[in-house]
């Protein structure tokens, strides 16, 4: 190949198109992506455990080879879903529930290809000369950063080949009596090369600006994608005890979600009116010591010191300063449930996140939609889709407008709606649920 410099060239420049390809995919998921062990401790663990130090829970390094040692074969993977099942069955799982005076949540929804991932993450982390890694997102953020290192070594490293090469080329056409390039710097000849040969010019030329192209776009579709970010937060709060078990309704704690754009926080005080009489189990009495702390509650006493302090949580659906949203729209007008977005919350063992369209595509009853979830192409997916057969209670200056409205659409003023009544139904944006400057200031 070094012998013919086309061929040389072209070698070269289908050499570098494929490791740049290669490079923007390995960047993006591919339909099955592998499991992020290092993103699921983040997400779940690292609020109370440490791969080398202990917590609020203990370290966690190492602490696969223990079970396997000591408890019976998988007994790890119960006692991450649920540990009281564990410690009633396992002696080992039963010691281990007895070396905290905190016990563990229990996160029955997590595979145990989840947890094998975690574990893995774990134990392939190594602890520097300061101390423990902290918490697991400053050691995935170090991979990433250590990833693109490597593709920005191994460009320099084809640079410096191909430089070198092209140096050997040169002295052997020298050395042979060929054509020579004497006093030409390496741009003049290789531009006197392209135009001997503008045919692979042209063609290399359009395959690399293909290239480029597709790779800003799968960079662009990629922004503001968040789904499954799940924050830590000041308070591990479980709403499968408290939507599913106790059947809170999800109103009585965001009690603004009819009546205002934000579902609201429940404050400390909505907490206080079940949690004066609830102290909880054992497992539960440092979570809800939280609570009487921020309340300034004394719960022995039964008395307020006064001496109060904030929960500060950690905000989940962020959406874009220019978007607006509004849930008392949403769940008031459109009678929309919950769990259409949020997911099923009765079965969520943690705090709330954004949930992946996959996930809410079964929920029953829900619309199948594709767009990554909380990005505008999920909204607008929903208005196209969703049909609307009822509005209630709605009402446009004491008009009521979109009564009026939906009984025309419906009843076949053909004249003004037959566009409208094609398909034999009112959706969303048939009601004007694609204007801009319904949800953009």
């Amino acid at each position: 190949m070094f012998r013919s410099l086309r061929k040389w060239c072209f070698g070269t420049v289908v050499m570098v198109l494929w490791v740049g390809t290669f490079s923007a995919n390995a960047q993006e998921p591919a339909e099955t992506p592998a499991i992020d062990g290092g993103a699921l401790f983040s997400s779940k663990c690292a609020t109370c455990h440490h791969p080398f130090k202990d917590g609020t829970g203990p370290k966690l390094s190492g602490v696969r080879a223990q079970w396997e040692e000591n408890a019976a074969p998988g007994m790890i993977y119960q006692w991450i879903k649920n540990w009281e099942v564990a410690a009633a069955s396992d002696p080992y799982a039963k010691s281990v529930s007895a070396k905290k005076p905190t016990s563990m949540d229990k996160f029955g929804d997590i595979t145990n290809d989840q947890i094998d991932a975690i574990l893995t993450w774990v134990d392939s982390q190594v602890e520097d000369s300061g101390g423990a890694q902290n918490g697991g997102s400053q050691s995935v953020s170090t991979q990433e950063e250590g990833s693109n290192a490597l593709w920005y070594i191994l460009g320099a490293i084809f640079l410096i080949v191909i430089l070198a090469l092209g140096n050997v080329v040169r002295q052997l056409r020298r050395a042979t009596g060929g054509e020579t390039s004497e006093g030409l710097s390496y741009f003049e000849e290789f531009r006197a090369w392209a135009w001997r040969n503008l045919r692979y010019t042209l063609i290399g030329s359009v395959i690399l600006a293909f290239a480029l192209l597709v790779a800003l776009f799968q960079t662009l579709y990629r922004v503001g994608v968040v789904e499954g970010y799940q924050p830590s937060q000041p308070i591990e709060f479980p709403h499968s005890v408290h939507a599913g078990i106790n059947g809170i309704d999800c109103k009585y704690c965001h009690n603004s979600v009819e009546k205002s754009k934000s579902a609201g926080i429940p404050t400390v005080n909505v907490c206080m009116n079940c949690h004066k009489q609830i102290n909880g189990q054992d497992d539960q009495v440092a979570k809800i010591q939280k609570i009487y702390d921020a309340a300034g509650w004394d719960p022995d006493a039964q008395t307020y010191s006064g001496k109060t302090g904030p929960i500060v949580w950690n905000k989940v659906h962020v959406l874009p300063d220019h978007v607006y949203f509004n849930h008392s729209q949403h769940v008031t007008v459109g009678g929309i449930d919950c769990k259409q977005c949020h997911g099923d919350m009765t079965k969520m063992e943690g705090t709330a996140m954004i949930q992946p369209v996959a996930e809410l595509n079964k929920i029953e009853g829900n619309i199948q939609l594709t767009r990554p979830t909380l990005t505008m192409g999920w909204c607008i997916e929903c208005h196209g889709e969703t049909e609307v057969t009822q509005i209630t209670g709605a009402s446009y200056n004491g008009s009521s407008y979109y009564d009026e409205i939906h009984r025309r659409l419906l009843n076949g003023d053909r004249s003004l709606y037959e566009k409208y009544l094609k398909d034999n139904k009112v959706t969303v944006r048939e009601l004007g649920g694609w204007e801009c400057s319904k949800c953009h200031y």
